[in-house]
């Protein structure tokens, strides 16, 4: 009997640290996705300067170079523009994307629809820019938001899984 109460103290400890780890790596993921934007529209921006090629190609090549969250945002829209403009698609594309990004990162990310494709090369580039910009700002406050949040989120868990434990002794 013993032998099993110690055992489900054990896994009650060991779920809820891992709660806490994971709700840490929600923050780190949020960095993660936003750098990986700021990346992705540099290769944008270098695309539409140098290379001329349609939105639809470039998002494509985007989509199967970051095979992940963000990625999938490239591929929704690439796919919705046959049907949808531009920028419609890129709305839908970020609404239907999995990332870690918070509400606030996706508003910013949907101001870029509104010279998506509508205007000339130079308004495309001057709109990345301003976009890039902003996702800056974005990812200082999401670094802020990790460096206060993911200790306190890992160290909840431990204490949460011990104070159940202690409670339950």
């Amino acid at each position: 009997m013993l032998f099993i109460k110690s055992i489900i103290l054990i896994l009650i400890l060991a779920i809820s640290t891992i709660l806490g780890l994971s709700m840490a790596n929600k923050f780190k993921c949020r960095v993660k996705d936003l750098k990986t934007m700021r990346n992705i529209l540099n290769i944008l921006e270098t695309k539409i300067k140098y290379a001329y090629e349609p939105l639809p190609q470039i998002f494509d090549d985007i989509a199967k170079e970051f095979d992940d969250s963000i990625g999938e945002i490239f591929l929704v829209t690439k796919e919705n523009m046959k049907e949808l403009s531009a920028g419609e698609a890129w709305n839908l594309g970020l609404t239907n994307s999995n990332t870690s990004m918070n509400d606030e990162d996706i508003n910013v990310l949907k101001n870029f629809k509104k010279l998506l494709g509508k205007t000339n090369v130079e308004g495309q580039l001057s709109e990345i820019e301003l976009m890039k910009r902003y996702i800056d700002i974005q990812i200082q406050k999401a670094e802020e938001e990790d460096k206060k949040n993911e200790k306190l989120y890992k160290n909840l868990g431990i204490i949460v899984g011990l104070a159940i434990v202690i409670i339950l002794i």
